[in-house]
């Protein structure tokens, strides 16, 4: 995809965005947009970076370690929003700014122990993903354990626990999925009463329901074929 084409897509996407923040009262300007650039080429990113974006998701630790080098001089921040296994989670504290993906403790405290033992700039950010609809292929944590899972990954001191995130159930009428976005809202809203947390994030929202997202309160959206095109499909394992 050419350079004017990631430009004029990322205006269109940032038009939706403003309007979708308009609707519901809100400032663009409260939306991170995290660019979801898996399955495409180190010179994408390059591109959307000179665009003007900033941020950029990834699914998988080995795919962004074949890429990274390329663009590694870029001063972009860089989000795994993939599920991370275990044994990658030493990998993924080194080379990603922030992990939006945590599921369990155990992760958790392998994320923290290596940030301790890699001396690294500061605290890893993180966000706990939430199983919002129980669908069998997705991963996350239950509803039911997730105030006692966000107690226990705030109390690391290598993490700063930002929020949650939710990937709901895909359907062509995007308002099915506003039901998904509000759980996911009143849930940090919950946790904000019952344990005192400062949770400011919440990364909800792709390509097809974001403005929805946007509208029940998403203060990150992760989009990927609206600003790259369709994805090539690279054989690459995490």
């Amino acid at each position: 995809m050419a350079t004017t084409s990631i430009r004029e897509n990322l205006l269109r996407v940032q038009e939706r965005i403003l309007a979708a923040a308009r609707r519901a009262g809100r400032r663009s300007e409260e939306i991170t947009l995290i660019g979801v650039s898996k399955t495409h080429p180190a010179e994408a990113i390059r591109e959307a970076f000179e665009a003007g974006m900033r941020h950029f998701g990834e699914n998988r630790v080995q795919e962004w370690e074949g890429k990274y080098g390329g663009i590694q001089d870029l001063k972009a921040t860089w989000h795994l929003i993939g599920h991370l296994q275990s044994n990658k989670a030493t990998r993924a504290a080194k080379l990603f700014h922030s992990v939006d993906s945590v599921d369990d403790f155990a992760l958790a405290q392998r994320l923290d122990r290596a940030r301790i033992e890699s001396n690294g700039p500061g605290k890893l950010r993180v966000l706990i993903e939430v199983h919002i609809a129980k669908e069998e292929a997705k991963s996350g944590t239950e509803v039911e354990e997730l105030p006692v899972l966000a107690e226990k990954v705030a109390g690391l001191p290598m993490l700063e626990l930002a929020g949650l995130m939710c990937i709901p159930p895909f359907a062509e009428n995007v308002e099915e999925a506003r039901p998904y976005f509000k759980r996911l809202r009143e849930l940090r809203d919950d946790l904000t009463k019952r344990l005192g947390l400062v949770l400011p994030v919440l990364s909800m929202g792709m390509s097809h329901d974001f403005e929805v997202a946007i509208e029940e309160g998403a203060t990150e959206v992760r989009v990927g074929t609206a600003l790259f095109g369709t994805r090539n499909m690279m054989k690459v394992g995490q």
